[in-house]
């Protein structure tokens, strides 16, 4: 039996216009192509993020746009030029540097603009809500511009916001226990652990939060469960 087809870019007019109807709701994916650690693919962010939000779609209905691959991120200045941004510049990530595979950074300015455009084109679609979710600092940007927006688009819009935090479960740390086991969940045939010093005293570059080593692909499941439950009650909550 084949899957559910809820990826904007798969469906047909015809299936489009029948899934908009039952539920006219847009899962935005907040992706980056960023290190993750060694045992982990560089588009991490947007797997995790993209496979959430199908199992959402399959559960309460609602089409999932592509992934978005750009977010802003912390920057440091170097000496000569150079610029740092990320877990590049981060407590774990000593002696701070470029880590192989980042390459997503732009400005707060120039994802505030992309994501209008995207809005617009949304609203212009057919579509009277969003959820949007994934990588930390788009996460965070999303959040924070929720309600503007909702006035500026008259679209009803959904994150990640301060009263589900306690209870989110997916992309709560980088590249650690939590987003290891996602990936391990959604995408098996990706990671790799043993790319992992066995060593538990030598703690893994660029990684933050419990570690991946503990990583197994039944916790992931647990964690996509429950958020899945969050954005479930969000809806709800939100009578869409």
């Amino acid at each position: 039996m084949s899957e559910e087809i809820v990826r904007y870019a798969e469906l047909l007019p015809g299936a489009f216009r029948t899934r908009l109807q039952s539920r006219p709701l847009a899962y935005l994916p907040l992706g980056t192509l960023e290190w993750h650690g060694e045992q982990l693919p560089l588009g991490s962010d947007a797997l995790i993020s993209e496979g959430l939000m199908i199992r959402c779609a399959r559960a309460f209905g609602g089409i999932v746009m592509p992934p978005i691959h750009l977010g802003p991120d912390r920057t440091q200045p170097q000496d000569g030029g150079a610029m740092l941004q990320g877990m590049d510049c981060a407590d774990v990530t000593t002696p701070q540097r470029q880590l192989d595979g980042s390459c997503y950074w732009v400005s707060k300015g120039l994802f505030l603009v992309l994501v209008d455009a995207i809005l617009e084109q949304l609203k212009r679609a057919g579509f009277a809500a969003v959820f949007a979710d994934g990588h930390g600092p788009s996460r965070a940007s999303w959040c924070e511009h929720i309600e503007e927006r909702e006035a500026r688009f008259g679209l009803k819009l959904l994150g990640v916001t301060g009263e589900y935090r306690d209870a989110w479960k997916s992309q709560m740390d980088h590249a650690a226990r939590n987003e290891t086991s996602l990936v391990m969940a959604v995408r098996p045939e990706l990671p790799d652990l043993g790319q992992l010093d066995a060593d538990r005293a030598v703690w893994p570059q660029g990684v933050a939060g419990e570690d991946p080593r503990d990583a197994t692909a039944a916790h992931g499941e647990q964690c996509l469960d429950l958020s899945v439950q969050v954005v479930g009650q969000m809806l709800q909550r939100a009578g869409i």
